[in-house]
């Protein structure tokens, strides 16, 4: 379905597409329209529009009389089984034909084409919000198109069908997901990450003096500040309250005989009192491990002995800078640990082709191409930006013609290409500019960033499902470590804990000095002690900061200012020191709720994980097809590039070069 004009293509058509005008019963009969339906690309835009097939000039004529149908046996009218929540009070249509119209129906027609006209809409997908669906096996099918602003568009009922052949074709737009509460409840979210940027961008989270985020806007910090994060969270706020506008009531108030049925989050326990965690271990981190002890991990075919060994004693001290190079290549994923020397080569060198093929697609668009993608240009311009803006306090990145920057534009760029529908959302060049830094070249840190973003992906994705599950978490964890902090929070309308949402979307990158984010990341690809071991990094700063912030003149705002002013403030050891005796600490407890065990790993999770750090699998169900994490790449583009293999060298002065690796 492919027709076209001059200004827009129509990639969806489908008639037999009736508007009900009125839910208010006439002489038994209903007010029907008869319409069609299409989906439009215009521009950059893509449209939905319903409109009247009687103002074509047809005006086809409709006998009306209630349907009957039998249910296990007895019969019912339609207006007995019709769904209840939808309000209507019609009958259907029984039988449709023809019949020979006199002058006074024609002129009836032709004053009822200019009322019908007023029905027609047209609705951009991007105002789309949600849509509901009927009941199964009740009349026809009928679709209700609610936009952004609250606004109901009459329902559209499908006479001959293809309700599923319209969701279809708009999962090309827009993600479907199921609504966990309604499962007639579709709601809409852009497969466009590039909004989610701009809205990274309006709240200001990723600049370089963002530690004063809430002095910049002084005269109105509340609405200002947290205005500007409500564009970025606006699904995280809606999850952490009712959807009817009234509060969640704090634990607290959760007394003896409450109805657990009633529960807005049924998939945590309610804590009705609080636990005794006992004392808390004293934690001493080790030392680092050297070159030496690194080598004595790798027998004669450069296999890794005592994985789980080395891993343990990664996470209690941390590597020394000089072996990073090598070993976050196993904790990442692109060396696999019972590799050999020999087998790594080869890897590489397969790799090496495959980047390079994709590299090629994006380098290889011409001005013309470029200018009929807006897709591409759009991340090639946040790219660019956000490049010239990344760690630029950093020695490897400083300068305006400093190859590290280079490097991290082709990596985002190629990035793009790898995972085109997930694509370059701000805070990406965040969590590739340490991997850059360490492993010196750029397809090392391509596949390094790739097997790291396959953890945290979730974190960029436009629903912000896995933000609102992880804060989900925290919220539970912090209520059983610290019932009084979380109290304050909560009287201070902070205890929905959305100031760590920056902590958790780029795991802390802007909280700690840059030496002490290498540090804290290769602990935390450990896995170790628990699969979420970042939620107790949160935690254990949270208790360091607890009688800051706990503050009787602290509201809203000045907590939300404290927390940003910890920037580059926080010790990397002290607080893995901390989270670690936490952890050893809610482990210990004998009557620690099964939901918090589910968050340890101390007990196996009924629902599946999609990653690390994406929370449980209680994000809703999406229609759209699933991202695509390998491209696909033509033998056109198998040859690889040597002269554009740039690998980063330091010289004895310190200063920075390229040159070809080999």
């Amino acid at each position: 379905m492919g027709s076209s004009t001059e200004s827009h293509k129509v990639v969806f058509e489908k008639e037999g597409v009736f508007l009900h005008t009125s839910t208010k019963r006439n002489n038994d009969q209903d007010t029907l329209i008869p319409g069609v339906i299409r989906i439009l690309e215009k521009g950059h835009d893509t449209v939905m529009e319903w409109t009247p097939i009687s103002e074509s000039g047809e005006h086809p004529q409709f006998l009306y009389s209630k349907k009957d149908s039998t249910v296990n046996g007895a019969s019912h009218t339609e207006e007995e089984m019709f769904d209840p929540g939808y309000e209507p009070d019609w009958a259907v249509i029984s039988t449709v034909g023809s019949r020979t119209r006199p002058l006074e129906d024609m002129r009836a027609a032709t004053r009822s084409s200019e009322v019908n006209s007023k029905w027609a809409f047209s609705l951009s997908l991007s105002e789309l919000k949600s849509i509901r669906k009927n009941k199964p096996g009740l009349g026809w099918s009928y679709l209700i198109f609610i936009t952004k602003e609250g606004i109901s568009f009459p329902a559209l009922h499908f006479h001959g069908g293809g309700t599923r052949a319209l969701l279809k074709c708009l999962c090309k737009y827009v993600v479907l997901a199921t609504s966990k509460k309604d499962p007639r409840l579709y709601l809409i979210y852009s497969h466009d990450s590039h909004a989610l940027s701009q809205s990274f961008d309006e709240l200001q989270l990723f600049d370089e003096h963002s530690s004063d985020l809430v002095s910049r806007f002084i005269q109105d910090p509340y609405a200002a500040t947290f205005g500007s994060f409500s564009k970025v969270t606006n699904f995280l706020r809606g999850a952490l309250r009712p959807q009817d506008g009234s509060r969640h009531r704090p634990l607290r108030e959760m007394a003896s005989g409450l109805d657990l049925d009633q529960q807005e989050e049924p998939g945590f326990e309610v804590i009705m009192c609080q636990a005794d965690l006992g004392q808390r271990p004293a934690v001493q981190r080790q030392e680092t491990i050297t070159a030496e002890e690194w080598e004595k991990h790798l027998d004669s075919e450069g296999r890794v002995q005592a994985v789980e060994e080395l891993k343990k004693k990664i996470f209690k001290g941390g590597l020394c800078h000089s072996i990073r190079r090598e070993v976050w290549k196993f904790l990442l994923g692109y060396y696999s640990w019972d590799s050999t020397a020999e087998e790594r080569r080869t890897v590489v060198k397969q790799k090496t082709d495959e980047y390079f093929r994709m590299k090629l697609q994006w380098k290889s668009v011409t001005e013309d191409q470029e200018r009929r993608n807006s897709q591409l240009r759009a991340y090639k311009s946040l790219i660019e930006r956000d490049v010239s803006r990344t760690d630029r306090s950093n020695k490897f990145y400083e300068g305006n013609d400093n190859p590290g920057l280079v490097l991290l534009n082709d990596v985002l760029m190629t990035y793009c290409m790898y995972n085109f529908d997930l694509g370059y959302v701000q805070g990406m060049s965040d969590l590739l500019s340490p991997i850059l830094y360490v492993t010196l070249n750029e397809v090392d840190s391509f596949w390094c960033f790739s097997d790291f973003m396959e953890q945290v992906h979730r974190n960029f994705e436009e629903s912000q499902e896995s933000m609102k599950e992880q804060l989900e978490k925290l919220a539970l964890l912090l209520r059983i470590l610290d019932s009084a902090l979380c109290d304050f929070l909560d009287s201070r309308e902070s205890g929905n804990l959305c100031f760590c949402f920056r902590w958790l979307l780029i795991w802390f990158k802007r909280e700690f000095s840059f030496p002490d984010i290498l540090r804290l990341w290769e602990v935390l690809w450990t896995g170790l002690p628990c699969p979420n071991f970042h939620l107790l990094v949160c935690c254990a700063i949270l208790d360091s900061e607890r009688d800051a912030l706990m503050n009787p003149n602290y509201g809203f705002n000045e907590i939300l200012k404290h927390i940003n002013e910890l920037t580059m403030r926080l010790n990397v050891e002290d607080v893995l020191c901390k989270a670690e005796a936490i952890y050893l600490q809610l482990a210990a407890c004998p009557q620690l709720q099964r939901s918090v065990q589910q968050i340890l790993g101390l007990v196996e999770d009924a629902t599946p994980t999609a990653s690390t750090s994406s929370g449980t699998g209680s994000s809703p169900q999406a229609l759209s097809p699933s991202q695509t994490h390998e491209s696909e790449l033509t033998d056109s583009a198998s040859h690889s590039l040597p002269d554009s293999s740039i690998e980063i060298l330091h010289t004895e002065d310190g200063a920075i070069e390229s040159g070809q690796s080999p």
